[in-house]
């Protein structure tokens, strides 16, 4: 227990240094926004591009890690969606979301910081891996099944069109794209540049975490208990249960890749879960379903760290 303590207390401290400076108005809501700008559009990709260009592109990236994650998250995303649809009458849009909540991680601003902890610079690997998954199998199901409930008429070229714009916006698909270049083409960059990115990448744990207790000061639950329990207990139980069964059929044994993986799933859902919700009409219960899942994680990752510790799963 002290040493689930011991690797939980500086994460929950420095989520707490960024709700208590949003309590008593150090930082306002949109100087928050601007820190989670910062981690977004430079730290996160220069963590990305480094994890990508450090290690040979082959030790970086795991085929059958790939594989287990996303067949675990898919085994989720695509019950939770047929389910909402067909047995509580939800629209398609409605139920892509549930279904986007429940299977995505936010492995950037969360995952990230809470595996470095645990597993030291290993995580960025894991993080890598996930943001591959999550941008590009996740993300992309979730927005084109929701684009599919909104459409009114228009092309299949039209959609694919709506969904490229939304993709090629995002830094951390771009950070991907870039290291995954830089690395198959063996490109290292000047001795500044590569400080930069070292300085950056070092950044984003601590200012990531200060960002997110920031932005849960003042959001609230209220009208909408019920479908948003369903999401997090999808995303906080049934997504690291759904890779546990993927990963023990896929890499059996594999106990250090198994606890990656366990950690990324078991954090709350992306953090732009409930701006993406806002479009289809359920900001209020993204909002409330990051709120209420960022709270319970505290308890639904102490009992999983002090699982793993208990049988000597964790490292060192």
């Amino acid at each position: 227990m002290l040493h689930t303590l011991a690797i939980m207390a500086p994460i929950i401290l420095l989520m707490g240094l960024g709700y208590t400076a949003a309590h008593i108005r150090l930082i306002n809501r949109e100087q928050i926004q601007g820190i989670g700008q910062l981690v977004m559009y430079f730290a996160l990709p220069a963590l990305i591009i480094r994890a990508l260009t450090d290690n040979p592109l082959g030790e970086t990236l795991n085929p059958r890690y790939l594989l287990a994650y996303g067949l675990g998250s898919a085994l989720l995303f695509i019950p939770v969606l047929l389910w909402m649809q067909r047995r509580r009458s939800e629209s398609l849009s409605s139920a892509a979301m549930y279904a986007l909540g429940a299977s995505a991680s936010n492995s950037a601003f969360t995952g990230y910081p809470i595996a470095s902890m645990v597993l030291g610079p290993s995580a960025a690997t894991f993080l890598a891996q996930n943001m591959i998954i999550e941008n590009l199998l996740i993300l992309p199901a979730a927005l084109i099944v929701a684009e599919l409930g909104q459409r009114q008429g228009g092309s299949g070229l039209d959609l694919l069109r709506t969904i490229s714009r939304r993709l090629i916006r995002n830094p951390l698909l771009l950070a991907l794209g870039v290291g995954i270049s830089m690395a198959l083409l063996d490109i290292r960059l000047p001795a500044p540049l590569d400080q930069v990115i070292d300085m950056l990448a070092d950044a984003t744990a601590p200012t990531a975490l200060f960002a997110v207790g920031g932005a849960l000061y003042g959001l609230q639950v209220r009208g909408v208990v019920g479908s948003v329990s369903l999401i997090v207990l999808g995303k906080l139980i049934l997504h690291p249960l759904a890779i546990l069964i993927m990963f023990s059929l896929i890499m059996p044994g594999e106990t250090d890749v198994l606890v990656g993986a366990l950690l990324f799933a078991s954090v709350p859902m992306i953090s732009i879960f409930p701006l993406i919700c806002q479009r289809y009409s359920m900001g209020s219960i993204g909002a409330g379903a990051l709120f209420t899942a960022s709270l319970a994680s505290f308890a639904t990752i102490t009992c999983l760290i002090a699982l793993m510790s208990r049988y000597s799963l964790l490292p060192g």
